[in-house]
């Protein structure tokens, strides 16, 4: 069993929630968006599953300029870093818009595909 990744995506009209281990899919949910919930509720979900799992989870807040709830998902600290504890640690991952992506393809060099790296995921250690 590989190591379990939580991707959390906070939006203005929804929650979402990728949980994988290695390449596979094991969960998938959609919840409402994070304002209206507890203000512990994010961290409550995460200490479960990572309970239930038997590990600590690898979490990746995924933000982006539609991310307005990210904060009110209560994963961050007081300076905007991603929280630790014993069940799971928080990253920050930034989500380009498509303006950007744009941007970036008219800016592109000939021969500079470089996809296969962009799919390489960093994984950090204590």
């Amino acid at each position: 069993m590989g190591m379990t990744i939580v991707r959390l995506s906070a939006e203005p009209t929804r929650t979402r929630l990728l949980m994988t281990q290695g390449p596979r899919d094991i969960g998938k949910v959609i919840l409402p968006r994070a304002p209206s919930a507890h203000p512990r509720a994010a961290a409550t979900l995460l200490e479960g599953l990572s309970l239930f799992l038997g590990e600590r989870l690898s979490v990746v807040l995924c933000v982006d300029e539609g991310s307005t709830s990210s904060c009110e998902l209560g994963l961050l600290d007081g300076l905007g870093f991603g929280e630790r504890s014993v069940f799971y640690e928080v990253g920050i991952a930034a989500r380009e818009s498509r303006a950007d992506r744009r941007a970036a393809r008219a800016l592109r060099l000939a021969g500079s595909d470089f996809r296969d790296l962009r799919q390489l995921s960093w994984e950090w250690t204590r």
